[in-house]
């Protein structure tokens, strides 16, 4: 779980960096708003078929594997930014950043799957997730000094070049339960207590027939779209509605993601502590999940706060409902699928996920060059989780195990 959050948090320095040089570059190549829109696009369309694909090839290969190849073709992507010259340029490098990332999740709860029973993946998923909220924080304290003192494409090579040191780690440590010499047969025994998985592999085809893999993908297309929104917008709304820039924004920045950290620990923590105490995982994952949806409903009148803290506060409350409510959401294919379908599941959702966070790059990059006001995006930021949990509920009402 440990190497996971590491591997989240270098996940989120090579996401989050372009957003936290949006002002820099805008300055350096003209980029306009729809511009910016269309690099996120292109990002968004190669992880979204690379999450279908890698989440099949983590069920094939394992985690181990799949998720180092993810990683290695992740971090080439990022550190190629640095050559950038041209938007073409930065959209090939964003590509192949796309492309490596779509491995990243599906690895992930692969992983948590084969490591954890039941009853702690939720908890265990948030944890790792939390990941993603510390590199949302480091990036923007050391990204902008390595910027003002050896210019932005330093910024690709240092953190890249650093981030390497993950992967020969994960090569040498990771192994299934069963592969692991140094487990005791008392722990295998707790990991597996859940009753065992069919044998046979399960088909894409099949998969998408199945209601359960809707319920999590179009929980995934619109709750998605909104953690895309705040991690590569939010620089952007601190410095046009509260005239924050490189040297500035960092520490409000800090503290939303700090606030997602307790999020997404505490959303996998309070469904655990409700199963332990008895409640079913149908009933403990959707009340988590409307608790998280109700946090996030103030979110839509962020853009009206006229003081900084009071719009972070918000913003951040609202950051730290999406990651619980992603925490339950991402356990949906653990709770009811075999474990040989659950990295094709998390795959589809990743995609349908993404595709919609497309549509929301179309959507932001209209809104701030016809409007300019972040308003209509935050409503919409706001409504999306009850939304979402609505539609999981009305698909998947019982909980119960997908007939695959």
């Amino acid at each position: 779980m440990w190497l996971l959050f590491a591997a989240m948090v270098i996940n989120y320095v090579d996401r989050q960096m372009i957003g936290v040089l949006k002002p820099t570059l805008e300055a350096e190549f003209g980029w306009t708003e729809m511009q910016y829109a269309d690099l996120i696009f292109w990002f968004q369309a190669a992880y979204a078929v690379s999450y279908l694909a890698f989440g099949r090839i983590i069920d094939r290969v394992g985690a181990r594997w799949g998720f180092g190849a993810a990683f290695l073709i992740w971090h080439i992507g990022h550190i190629f930014t640095a050559g950038a010259r041209e938007m073409s340029h930065f959209i090939a490098a964003r590509v192949v950043l796309g492309v490596g990332e779509g491995g990243g999740f599906p690895g992930g709860i692969k992983a948590v799957t084969e490591w954890f029973p039941k009853k702690e993946r939720a908890l265990a998923t948030g944890l790792f997730n939390a990941g993603t909220n510390i590199g949302a924080i480091v990036t923007p304290l050391i990204v902008p000094g390595i910027v003002l003192a050896f210019g932005w494409q330093m910024a690709f090579i240092i953190t890249g070049v650093l981030g390497l040191i993950w992967l020969p780690i994960w090569l040498l440590v990771y192994r299934t339960p069963r592969e692991q010499k140094r487990l005791s047969p008392t722990e295998l025994a707790y990991i597996e207590q859940d009753p065992a998985d069919p044998v046979e592999k399960v088909k894409w085809t099949k998969l998408l027939t199945v209601k359960e893999t809707w319920a999590y993908a179009l929980g995934k297309f619109l709750i998605d779209p909104i953690w895309w929104m705040f991690l590569f917008w939010l620089p952007d709304f601190l410095g046009r509605t509260h005239g924050l820039d490189l040297r500035t924004f960092g520490i409000p920045l800090v503290i939303i993601y700090l606030m997602s950290d307790v999020g997404s620990v505490g959303g996998g923590w309070l469904s655990s502590r409700l199963m332990h105490r008895g409640m079913s995982v149908n009933r403990a994952r959707k009340t988590t999940m409307l608790i998280c949806a109700l946090l996030a409903v103030p979110v839509m009148f962020a853009a009206m706060a006229s003081q900084l803290w009071v719009a972070v506060l918000i913003i951040g409350l609202a950051t730290a409902a999406h990651q619980g409510f992603s925490a339950n959401l991402y356990s949906l294919p653990g709770d009811v699928f075999p474990r040989s379908a659950v990295g094709s599941v998390v795959g589809i959702g990743g995609m349908v996920g993404a595709i919609g966070g497309m549509a929301m790059a179309k959507y932001a990059g209209y809104v701030l060059e016809s409007i300019g006001t972040y308003t209509p995006i935050f409503i919409v930021a706001g409504s999306a989780y009850l939304i979402a949990l609505v539609v999981v509920h009305f698909i998947t009402p019982d909980y119960a195990p997908a007939k695959v």
